[in-house]
This record gives C-alpha cells, structure tokens and sequence, in this order.
C-alpha cells in the first residue's frame, strides 16, 4: 500500500468500525423481504456486504454482493428469493478481506446438506482450526473465520444437528452470535461468555425472528421475546423452539462497545436501552468535570446522546454547532494528498456565527487515533472558537480488541502511545477529560464482572491464540 493509501485508511478509521448485523426469520410466506428490512434497520453495523440466502423446505437461494442493503436487493431479485426461510448478513470485515468471496452468509453443500452461517464476532483460534482441516483435506473458499465454523459443523452432520452444533461450540473459542441455516431448520448460537448480542423474536405463533439488535424487531413489527443466552443453542424448526446449553456456564462479558457506539440508541442491548444508556454517560461526565463554557456540543451523530445527558446535568446549553452532511457514503470519491483534510471536513461543517467567541464543550464517545479530532478542533480554532474542551464518554483505549472491533494492533491507538496531557496537546484542546471506569459500569447497570473492558485495561476474558489477526487466514 502507497503512502496515500495508507493515509486514506489513517483518517477514516478515528472510529471503532462496526461489527457485523444478522437478521433472521422462519415460518413466514415473504421470509426474504423480511430478511431485507431487517438487514435494513442493521445497516449500521457493516456496509461492506450484504446478502441474503433462502429456502423453500427443498430448494435454496442465494444473493449477496458488496455494497449497501438497497443497492444490492431490488423488489425483482426479492420476489425470485421464495422460502418461508431465510438468513441475511451484513459485513463490515473484522476477519479476512473486504471480499466478495468473504460476503456472508456463506453456503457450503456436504453430503446432501445445505448449511449457511451468517456470523458476528471473531474466533480467536481460527488459525489453528483452519491448519488441522487442511491437514485433514479440507479446502477453503474463503479467508473469514466464519467458514471454519462451516467444516467443523459438516463433519459432524453424521451424529445429528444437535450433536454437530454442540460439537462445534466445544471447539471454537472468541466472540461469535451466528445463526446456522439447513434447508429446514435456523440454528442460533451464542458464544458463553455472551461478547456480542442476539435476540429472538415473533411476529406470530409460528414466525420467529433472530437478529443482533431489536431495532430491525421494531421495523418488522415483531415482538421482542428474549436475547439468546450465552452458551446457548437455540433451535427452531417445524417442532417449534428447542434450547441446549451444552457449554457449562462461565463469566459473562458483554461487549462495553456494543453500548457506547456501535448499536443504535433505539436498540436494548444486554437488557439495556442504549439511548437512555448513553444519555446517562453524559450525566456521569458532567459529575466529573466541571466546565466554565457558553454551550455543549456534539460531533453527530457519535456523541449526541451523551451530549444531552451532559447539558441537562451540567446546566449548560446544548446546541448543535456542527452540521452532518448525511449523502456522503462508501463510493465518496477521496481527496487527493494534497487535500488530505478534506476527507474530513466534508462530513462535518460548523456554524460559524454560533461558535465564534464561544467556549465549547464537545462531548465524544471515543478517541481511537486522534487524527480526526485533531482536524475538527483546528477547523473550530480558524473560525474564532475562544476555548474548545472535549470530553470523552468512555476511558482511554490502550489495547486492541481480539472479539470483532477492527482496530487489532496496540500501534493503531493513541492513548498507549500518549499521556492524557500528551493527547490535549496533540488535539489542540484547552481541556480533555475521559469517563471513569466506575462511572461508565454505574452507566450500565449491569455487573462490572459481567462485561469486557480488555480495550481499556487488556484483561482478556478469553486467551488470545499468538498468530491471530485480521488478515491471519490469508497465506
């Protein structure tokens, strides 16, 4: 990769990128288009690639390409996907290539059987898996993780379906909500330690839906029943739903990211609402730092929760001082290096005359690299903000995550490398400060021993394979 393409990548990537979405449904006439607004209200967490498979009972469909859910699923294409099942997935790549051959879910055939995996998460011994099967004779399609689940499940199809999904639980290991599709049957799994969410719903008796966050439950007008359990094989079938635990139970630890960034605020998350979660978080922040300032603000659409929680505990106004331009997708044509900023003030504008004089608060959820925020704070400096403050509703992140968040090398983040007052300065801020440990867990309401903090203080609730890394099946 070319210095400029190693810049492009630098400074769209001063967020956490997203996580994969699956959507899934059984027992209803027009499963695919169900499937499509689901992925739909999913769209948040991967718009790399998006596809859809569906059966009939008998005969199977498929249809994925790279790109944006409604880009890739016209009506024409939809009405050709028959089946009262179906299984979708859309990707942001956080094993493997951003591919078309990568693109999810992922079908194989072995001996008469259909199996389709839609996947979130990372397997932490992938490699290692990948290496036995090869050495066995096993071929490989892709370089995702997710296939590996594929071989592991095919070998074991002899004992049963039961048997094959318990079988293979036992020998994966990381971060993975999955949904297994066979010709007549949706198999949820959630790995026991619960990194990731999963929820089952129904739009009637026999219509069940499975998906990674209950905001496409609400677009489809079903009935949220309960999250998938960690540990749990859920399986649902013309018999109706049958539950194994076949992992003995161990400690929780639910994703702490899931809540402050990647899902959307109309979304309850390990029993969370997510809006009034993040709204809290900005409460918290208001108790911790005290800033004498003129108005709050957001950097939309990250921190605009948090900012509301900030502004009303604080007393200080809220305002919205810079402005999202909302058309600015994936296919944006890239500045060139001599227009290196551009990148980033072409999605954020702010208003001058409400900011000129001022002193800012801007509240964040995150600071992964800095290079982003640097650039807003120097843009709000030339139009004559008097002081600028930014406050982050989360700690710093001084370790990579292993569990399905792309940034995967301590050398990518800035607070390992730098101080807090290393990192003010690097910005260009009058003042930083970063949530507490103990105040983001009061946010929650959940037990601190319940969730995953390894990116803030790089206790790994599950043991880190050497040779893992995004690209660690590509060879």
């Amino acid at each position: 990769m070319g210095l400029e393409g190693k810049f492009k990548r630098f400074v769209s990537q001063d967020h956490p990128r997203e996580a994969c979405g699956i959507f899934a449904v059984y027992g209803h006439e027009e499963a695919a288009k169900l499937t499509y607004f689901g992925l739909y209200a999913l769209q948040h967490r991967g718009q790399e690639s998006a596809g859809i498979v569906t059966s009939d009972g008998g005969n199977v469909m498929e249809h994925k390409s790279m790109g944006l859910v409604p880009d890739i699923f016209k009506e024409e294409i939809l009405a050709k996907m028959k089946g009262h099942l179906a299984l979708g997935h859309v990707r942001y790549s956080t094993t493997g290539s951003s591919l078309l051959v990568n693109a999810q879910p992922f079908r194989v055939q072995h001996l008469g059987n259909m199996l389709a995996i839609a996947h979130n998460g990372n397997l932490v011994n992938a490699r290692m898996i990948r290496d036995a099967l090869e050495s066995e004779g096993h071929l490989f399609q892709t370089t995702t993780d997710s296939e590996v689940v594929l071989h592991l499940a095919a070998r074991a199809m002899k004992k049963g379906l039961e048997e094959a999904m318990c079988e293979t639980m036992s020998q994966v290991k990381g971060a993975y909500s999955m949904v297994i599709m066979t010709q007549d049957t949706l198999v949820a799994m959630r790995d026991p330690q619960g990194f990731r969410p999963l929820s089952l719903g129904c739009l009637n008796s026999s219509t069940y839906v499975v998906t990674s966050e209950t905001c496409a439950l609400d677009l489809v007008e079903a009935e949220f029943i309960r999250d998938i359990e960690p540990g749990e094989i859920l399986i649902i079938n013309e018999k109706g739903l049958r539950s194994i635990r076949p992992e003995e139970a161990v400690r929780k630890a639910h994703c702490i990211f899931e809540l402050i960034y990647f899902a959307r605020p109309d979304s309850t998350v390990f029993g969370q609402n997510v809006y009034l979660f993040r709204k809290k978080q900005g409460e918290l922040l208001a108790e911790e730092f005290k800033v004498d300032a003129d108005l709050v603000m957001p950097f939309p659409d990250s921190g605009n929760y948090a900012a509301i929680g900030y502004a009303q505990a604080s007393g200080i106004p809220l305002e919205m001082g810079v402005i999202r331009n909302h058309y600015v997708g994936r296919t944006f044509i890239q500045p060139s290096q001599s227009m290196r900023d551009f990148s980033v003030k072409v999605k954020l504008n702010p208003v001058k005359d409400l900011l000129k004089e001022r002193r800012i608060v801007i509240i964040e959820d995150s600071i992964i690299r800095g290079t982003t925020a640097r650039t807003r704070i120097k843009t709000l400096q030339k139009i004559g903000a008097k002081e600028v403050y930014l406050l982050v509703s989360c700690p710093p992140h001084r370790f990579p995550c292993y569990y399905g968040i792309d940034f995967s090398s301590r050398g990518e983040l800035i607070a390992p490398l730098k101080t807090v007052e290393e990192i003010r300065e690097f910005i260009g801020l009058d003042g930083l400060g970063y949530l507490s440990i103990d105040n983001l867990v009061k946010a929650t309401h959940i037990p601190r021993s319940d969730l995953c903090f390894a990116c803030f203080d790089g206790n790994y609730p599950v043991p880190i394979d050497e040779s893992f890394h995004k690209f660690c099946l590509e060879k």
